[in-house]
């Protein structure tokens, strides 16, 4: 006999995977918001122009995107901005590739990126609010 249904222990995987990614963007916009003269002058040395606006995009891009994930809201489409945005700041920021440390969180940002890439390839899984509205939607056009 064949089975359709997902065992548990698969299903809440995606999940997990999701708390974890949007972990990392979370606890970075926290940062954010405890030394924000530090962040705006990391940005400004950058030579980033409007380092106030940059860091304003990217404490709203870490902490909406970051819940929104977790949440699996819309998961597709976060990961992708999450995704372009992870890929920004390795480019950006961490560029200096002969720098170990630098080189180190540049693959790290690239590690990021690509496992929202999986993210969007798969969507948020059962235990998201994306699979929650497509339930839901589903049981009222079944009922027309």
């Amino acid at each position: 006999m064949t089975t359709t249904s997902t065992p548990a222990s698969v299903s809440v995987l995606p999940l997990i995977g999701r708390l974890l990614i949007s972990s990392i963007f979370l606890v970075s916009a926290f940062g954010k918001l405890m030394a924000p003269a530090g962040t705006i002058g990391y940005i400004a040395s950058v030579g980033l122009p409007l380092p106030i606006l940059v860091f304003a995009a990217a404490l709203a891009t870490e902490l909406v995107g970051g819940a929104l994930l977790a949440l699996g809201y819309r998961t597709r489409l976060v990961a992708v901005i999450l995704a372009l945005f992870s890929v920004a700041s390795a480019l950006i920021f961490h560029n200096a590739l002969a720098d170990q440390n630098q080189l180190f969180h540049f693959l790290k940002n690239l590690a990021m990126a690509g496992g929202l890439l999986q993210v969007v390839a798969f969507g948020g899984g059962a235990f998201s609010l994306d699979q929650r509205h497509s339930k839901v939607a589903g049981t009222l056009s079944s009922a027309r």
